[in-house]
């Protein structure tokens, strides 16, 4: 017997013999799915949930606003060991929630691990998070672009065309409004069927995984990217009023001859007409939305595409069931005109966005934050003298009220209102090719004068030394939302000292296009080979940490072991602070 307890407390390890990673999947409005998974530690073993004694156990505190959905679901291969099933490997566990604004989820999950006939010590793992914000601020910029875009020349002429048509063309009030109804709804339909098409495809043939791929591939790459910054270019050429963007006309005069049809095969087919011919307006919008929501997980983009198309239609439904405001609609004018050239200036300053990206994914040093800057102040400024030529007093204030904000960026304010949109004030040095193990991830300079690694094992080791723990910093150089943390959370006093004395940092950037040499490459289960910074960081982040998004943030104790996390998107530096000294 005491054998027995001297073999069992030799066995104790300094850390955890199970790694968690928590994640709080968004599914529904106020309905969420709390994910734990569990990499179990070669040549140990676990026991479920669902076994007595010495199984696993999930506890959560009870809090306002959080209400448990049903029972845990767990998820395992079964292993054998002398007849009785245990879990080895990865073991997953599911648990359905409801959870108002604000609310947070705290628990625990402890278990013990076997090795053997040996069992250590029970062992627990605590943590907190909330859901992130970032979808409601998605979601809230897609409705606004929806609703501005209905002030555009190609769109706002067709507003009371269209439902006039229906009132007129129904053989009652009421079937007018049901058809303008679904006018409404098909327009909806025509601008998210086909991006969820594509989303759930690339999720049923490749996994969420690929999807991610794609859309990280999508948003992060020089050659869309550069593809994007053309053509934001040529629209807003266009908006100026070089040339006309059109779709070829043999879509539109199929499209129009449909609608001549009787029920709601000709309703859809309006509403075909109408999102053809507003592409020109509304092409480089739904590409924005799009574009910016690739940064969340997969089904963001559908969610946003929803709010953007939901916005575009609504007031086609709601003119229907009351007529008479269509009198109190302004007159088509000069003003249509106004917008469309102010639009030019806008697509300017949006497209410079893409070019950006690259800038900054590949190292390329060709547009620094200064010139940005410029650009966008000569942009906004020329923008300010034309509203003022066209009396637009009220707008050509505001707009130079911009300018004079960003003209204060150029030299050295932060600008944290557009933290999201522009480069960082401070960009981390890549990888350099040749570079071999340690010396991969020199020391590097962070926003707010930090300093850190791009590095895991170093930053690892560099904690150990200093009697630190680790910040991992789950980033990208296009990722808007991490800018925006930089910026805003960051920047606070309080969180920045503890940053600066109490953590080795660790940025690891998941866009980085520096190709590593060949003895850094990593070959994944499956044979893919990773040949670059950022595509072996994302690997890295989704095996050992389980999110495929950014921004996330993880702490870790001076062993690797994870302390705390993950901690998503929030703007509130207080959270952020809290979130940082747990398990100080």
């Amino acid at each position: 017997m005491l054998l027995s307890v001297l073999l069992s407390l030799s066995l104790l390890q300094a850390s955890p013999t199970v790694a968690w990673s928590v994640v709080l999947d968004h599914l529904q409005e106020n309905k969420y799915q709390l994910v734990l998974t569990g990499k179990v530690a070669p040549d140990h073993y676990i026991h479920s949930l669902e076994t007595e004694y010495v199984g696993t156990q999930l506890e959560l505190s009870e809090a306002p606003g959080l209400q448990l959905v049903g029972s845990p679901v767990e998820e395992y291969t079964p292993s054998d060991y002398k007849g009785e099933p245990v879990v080895s490997g990865t073991y997953v566990i599911r648990q359905d929630l409801t959870l108002e604004r604000n609310a947070k989820v705290e628990g625990t999950v402890s278990w013990s691990a076997c090795s053997g006939d040996i069992c250590n010590q029970p062992e627990e793992y605590a943590f907190s998070l909330g859901p992130g914000n970032s979808i409601r601020a998605l979601v809230l910029e897609a409705i606004l672009w929806g609703l501005l875009m209905l002030l555009t020349p190609c769109v706002f002429p067709m507003v009371p065309m269209t439902v006039s048509f229906f009132l007129k063309q129904s053989g009652s009030p009421a079937a007018g409004r049901f058809k303008a109804f679904m006018y409404g709804v098909f327009i909806v339909l025509l601008y998210t069927v086909p991006i969820s098409v594509i989303i759930g495809l690339t999720w049923a043939f490749g996994g969420a995984t690929v999807t991610a791929d794609i859309f990280n591939w999508l948003a992060t790459h020089w050659l869309p990217n550069l593809i994007f910054f053309v053509v934001f270019m040529l629209f807003a050429a266009s908006f100026f009023g070089a040339f006309e963007i059109v779709l070829p006309a043999s879509w539109t005069t199929k499209a129009d001859e449909g609608s001549g049809k009787k029920g709601l095969l000709g309703v859809f087919f309006l509403a075909l007409t109408l999102v053809l011919v507003s592409f020109s307006c509304t092409g480089p919008i739904v590409g924005t939305v799009l574009i910016k929501s690739t940064q969340g997980e997969f089904w963001v983009p559908m969610v946003t595409m929803l709010a953007f198309s939901t916005a575009f239609a609504l007031p086609f439904a709601l003119l229907a069931f009351f007529p008479s405001a269509l009198k109190k609609l302004p007159r088509s004018g000069d003003w249509l005109e106004t917008v469309k050239v102010s639009l030019g200036f806008i697509e300017i300053a949006l497209g410079l966005k893409f070019l950006s990206v690259a800038d900054q994914t590949y190292h390329w040093h060709i547009l620094p934050r200064g010139l940005y800057l410029a650009i966008w102040v000569l942009c906004f400024a020329l923008l300010g003298i034309y509203l003022l030529r066209k009396r637009r007093w009220l707008v050509a204030v505001l707009d130079l009220a911009l300018v004079a904000y960003l003209v204060t960026g150029l030299f050295g304010a932060p600008l944290k209102a557009l933290s999201g949109y522009l480069p960082p004030m401070e960009v981390s040095a890549p990888a350099s090719p040749g570079m071999t193990g340690s010396e991969q991830s020199s020391l590097v300079t962070l926003p707010h004068a930090l300093t850190g690694y791009t590095s895991l094992e170093e930053g690892i080791a560099q904690a150990g030394q200093q009697g630190k723990r680790v910040l991992v910093d789950i980033t990208g150089h296009g990722c808007v939302n991490c800018r925006e943390m930089e910026a805003r959370v960051w920047s606070d006093p309080e969180v920045l000292k503890c940053m600066r004395e109490d953590f080795v940092i660790v940025s690891l950037y998941v866009d980085d296009k520096t190709r590593l040499p060949e003895s850094a490459w990593v070959t994944t289960e499956s044979g893919k080979v990773l040949k670059d910074v950022g595509r072996v960081n994302s690997y890295l982040v989704r095996e050992r940490f389980g999110v495929n998004s950014q921004p996330n943030y993880f702490i870790l104790d001076a062993t690797g072991a994870i302390l705390a996390g993950p901690y998503t998107y929030n703007l509130d530096p207080e959270a952020f602070l809290n979130f940082l000294i747990t398990n100080q």
